[in-house]
């Protein structure tokens, strides 16, 4: 289907919004040119617009099988990750010592954006190799990153991530899969993993997966976990793939979307695998792969609304139904208030996810580049709210925008239902979204609340420097700040953990409310008098006031929701 990448917003949001030249100031990441970053930037827009966008619907309606023990991947799908790979675009933050680019975090994001907007079941399978590569840059031997990585971060190899069994979803520590030391530097790892992406194809020569297994006389739950790099094809002396592991793919999995996906149930019997870290360190390293595909998914519901907004607006503009309320319309629906006001949501949610997303990036590249705890901070509290409020927006502007098709929506052949499908996996794989908000107000509270209360210090900063120019929008920003402030304040008071996590989920979504309010208030500064100043209004009068209920009821606790018993909810 036919994608437009957003350059403009963007350049908009890297140069005036969200301080990428920060992170090209520094000594790491000095490349980071302007001149060079549109260039990466324009490039990847080709390759998303020219290659990966006509595979959308192929993928949809072809989807990857099982044929034999072989899994055959969607017509087009084999060039268009060689397109992928061939382009630098697997390695384009990974360490250049093994082939990778060098580059931040943040422009890998935009990449990844444009990709996941093109054909989001194609670009699984980098994200994932993304992960991997980071997982062992950080971890493994160098043996193992010598001769993994290079292959890896050309994408002539693949990576996988492997947590989840039947008996054990999100509780990862009540894995049963075992590793027992072959006494030869290897281990033999046998178990089953289930929801594995991109867990076997016929794109590239190698599959890798890192999995989680319990060596012998390790302690139950998450400390006794241990992660293992286990290969498709086990390497040769010359690093070449050579004798068939011990791994089989049981089945792949019959999905909602994402069919061009291969999504495979995997069995390991006695398959040779390394060791990746320390032993029982296995969810600190797997961690590591984690918190890359946390922003990479936020990333991914972002693209997916940026292509279903493009697709409704496109048909809103020539749906011709009824008559137009507005002098000199167009006379096809967009001139209906209630399609403008979808648009209009639409529009402005996107743009609020995508500068929350890409300020998590750049926290993250100026962590990596300054070392300083403050930015670790930042990063590590704008992950969860940038997983959940991206994916968040791309379930809810996909399912508007099958409303702005009304009827033609619900038929799959405008590919309006696609977006809707495809996207509501991601609010579920890398922690569901409940999961994340538990994160922020548990793990990312440890500190009372500290790494919170700067970012609301800027968020009120820039409200103080708006009420110049926009008094209205300013005061209505500091103002929520104030209240997310309060009830941060009041969570972080609370040590039963339950009261917190009672209201978890309406605090992040109150939090993203007021981020994306602030990206938007930036937005207007930088913007005065342009339609980005309009949009910012629209946001912050229409959509920011969310924040007020959402805050309350992240006040309310746990009590309530154990008031009716389970007899009591059947009933």
């Amino acid at each position: 289907m036919p994608y437009t990448s957003p350059l403009d917003d963007f350049s908009f949001l890297l140069d005036q919004v969200v301080g990428f030249d920060r992170v090209a100031g520094t000594e790491r990441f000095a490349e980071a040119t302007p001149d060079m970053s549109r260039a990466i930037l324009t490039e990847a827009a080709r390759l998303s617009e020219d290659v990966l966008a006509p595979l959308q619907r192929p993928g949809d309606l072809h989807p990857a099988r099982l044929e034999n023990g072989v899994v055959r991947t969607s017509p087009g799908y084999a060039e268009g990750y060689r397109a992928i790979a061939e382009g630098g675009w697997v390695g384009i933050s990974a360490d250049p010592e093994h082939g990778g680019m060098g580059l931040p975090q943040t422009l890998a994001s935009a990449v990844n954006e444009m990709m996941s907007a093109a054909c989001l079941s194609l670009q699984l399978a980098p994200l994932m190799s993304q992960g991997q590569i980071e997982a062992l840059e950080h971890h493994a031997s160098d043996a193992l990153r010598a001769l993994y990585l290079p292959k890896l971060i050309s994408g002539e190899w693949t990576g996988t991530m492997n947590l989840t069994e039947p008996q054990a979803g999100s509780d990862v520590g009540a894995l049963s899969t075992k590793a027992v030391d072959n006494g030869d530097g290897t281990y033999a790892v046998s178990g089953q993993k289930i929801y594995i992406s991109w867990g076997d194809h016929d794109v590239a020569e190698n599959v890798c997966h890192l999995v989680l297994a319990r060596l012998p006389g390790a302690p139950d739950g998450t400390k006794g976990i241990s992660l293992f790099l286990v290969p498709k094809f086990i390497p040769d002396a010359s690093g070449a793939p050579g004798v068939a592991n011990g791994v089989r793919v049981v089945s792949l999995e019959h999905k909602l979307g994402l069919h061009g996906s291969p999504t495979a149930v995997m069995e390991y019997e006695n398959a040779t695998g390394w060791l990746i870290g320390a032993e029982q360190g296995g969810m600190a390293a797997m961690f590591t792969m984690m918190n890359n595909a946390r922003l990479g998914v936020g990333i991914q519901g972002i693209g997916v609304a940026e292509a279903a907004f493009q697709h409704a607006l496109a048909y809103a503009t020539e749906r011709r139904q009824g008559r137009s309320s507005v002098e000199n319309g167009t006379g096809t629906i967009i001139d209906h208030a209630d399609v403008r006001r979808m648009l209009l949501t639409m529009k402005a949610d996107v743009f609020a996810a995508r500068g929350i997303a890409l300020s998590c990036a750049v926290a993250i590249d100026m962590a990596a580049a300054t070392e300083d705890a403050a930015w670790r901070a930042r990063a590590a509290l704008l992950t969860p709210v940038n997983k959940s409020f991206g994916t968040d927006t791309g379930i809810s502007v996909s399912d508007m925008g099958l409303q702005v098709h009304g009827g033609m929506g619900f038929i799959e052949e405008t590919g309006a239902a696609q977006f809707c499908r495809d996207v509501r996996v991601t609010a579920i794989y890398e922690g569901t979204n409940g999961i994340q908000a538990m994160d922020l107000v548990g793990r990312k509270m440890m500190d009372g609340g500290d790494a919170a209360f700067r970012l609301m210090d800027e968020i009120e900063a820039c409200a103080e420097e708006a009420r110049g120019v926009c008094p209205d929008l300013a005061e209505a920003v500091w103002q929520a700040s104030e209240t997310l402030r309060e009830t941060t304040e009041w969570l972080a008071s609370q040590d039963d953990m339950n009261i917190r996590f009672g209201g978890a989920v309406p605090y992040q979504r109150g939090f993203a409310r007021v981020l994306g309010a602030w990206v938007h208030l930036r937005a207007a500064l930088a913007g005065q008098g342009t339609p980005r100043e309009t949009l910012a209004r629209f946001y912050i009068t229409r959509l920011l006031p969310e924040y007020a209920g959402l805050l309350a009821q992240a006040r309310e606790g746990a009590g309530d929701l154990y008031a009716l018993s389970a007899d009591e909810l059947a009933a």
